[in-house]
């Protein structure tokens, strides 16, 4: 499985949060890539989102008024993605103005992470995080306690 997260901002080498998420890198077997842009205005941010999704790969938009799902459930989707076939999906976090709605549109699932106000480099590594329980749920591994 591929999994690819683009995203508006860049995270500085050496922050707290750029360990977490190359922790979670290297414990995963699946393919975790980072693509960043710098913060732009939000329809060139949109055109970088949307320009490098592959074909064939499912959409994840992280957004306040998505969808607030169990680690469980979310394993359960990516494992449902996988036997239809698909092997990337791509995670998509917009800058501080958020997502157009044509990148909402293009989500096949809109998902949020809660009511609260996160800063977007911490969001990638709970987001690093999350993909790595949801590996581990779907192996059977006792990682995650339920």
């Amino acid at each position: 499985m591929k999994i690819l997260i683009l995203a508006i901002g860049k995270c500085k080498k050496g922050s707290p949060e750029y360990a977490l998420i190359e922790e979670y890198q290297k414990r995963l077997s699946w393919n975790l890539i980072i693509k960043e842009k710098d913060n732009d205005t939000q329809k060139k941010e949109a055109e970088f989102l949307l320009e490098n999704i592959q074909r064939g790969a499912k959409v994840v938009v992280l957004d306040e008024r998505g969808e607030n799902i169990s680690s469980l459930a979310f394993a359960s989707k990516i494992r449902n993605w996988q036997n239809e076939g698909v092997s990337e999906i791509c995670f998509l976090i917009g800058g501080a103005d958020g997502h157009t709605e044509i990148v909402r549109k293009r989500a096949d699932l809109l998902l949020s992470f809660g009511k609260l106000t996160m800063p977007h480099m911490l969001i990638r590594a709970v987001l690093a995080e999350q993909i790595y329980r949801a590996q581990t749920i779907l192996d059977g591994h006792p990682y995650h306690r339920e």
